[in-house]
Formats: C-alpha cells, structure tokens, sequence
C-alpha cells in the first residue's frame, strides 16, 4: 500500500498533532519524500478510512488497536524518533 496521506493525532487536535504533523513534513522532506499530504485532528474524529498512515503519542496507543498502519510515538516533540519511524514505514512500501 503506498503512503499518500499521515493524519496526525491527539486528544483535542490543536496543539500536540499540530507540532506533530509539522514535524512530520519536514521530516519527510529531509528523507526526501514527496507527493505526502500530512494533517492533523483530533482523535475522535478519525476513522481507519481517513488516513493511510496515523501518528500517535504513546498515551492514545490503548485506542489505536484497530488502525494497522500507525507509528506511536515515545517522544512527541523527537525529530530523531520521527525521522527514523517514517523511514521505517516508508522502506517497507
């Protein structure tokens, strides 16, 4: 399945998926990855169909079971950790 849209999420989908899904663009832009398109809301208003790839912190894992394609994060503000989970996900394609 090709990754063509990243839905950033968080509790209220203002602040944390906010920073988060900028720090997903640029971190796609550094692995040299394009044609992405990345938002951001909040996690009761998403549905497995409205993304093809999720970002979470560790703290919504618990309610993310039912979404395969996701990368939980330990560190939301890590560029390190981004980076190196993205490149993960987008090797395997």
């Amino acid at each position: 399945m090709a990754i063509r849209s990243i839905m950033c999420c968080c509790g209220q989908g203002l602040g944390s998926s906010m920073i988060v899904s900028m720090n997903v663009e640029k971190a796609l832009k550094n692995l040299g990855i394009t044609g992405v398109s990345v938002d951001h809301t909040s996690l009761n208003e998403i549905s497995p169909d409205l993304a093809d790839l999720f970002v979470v912190g560790f703290d919504l894992a618990p309610q993310m079971t039912a979404y395969p394609n996701k990368i939980v994060l330990n560190q939301l503000m890590d560029m390190n950790e981004i980076t190196t989970k993205l490149k993960e996900v987008f090797d395997k394609q």
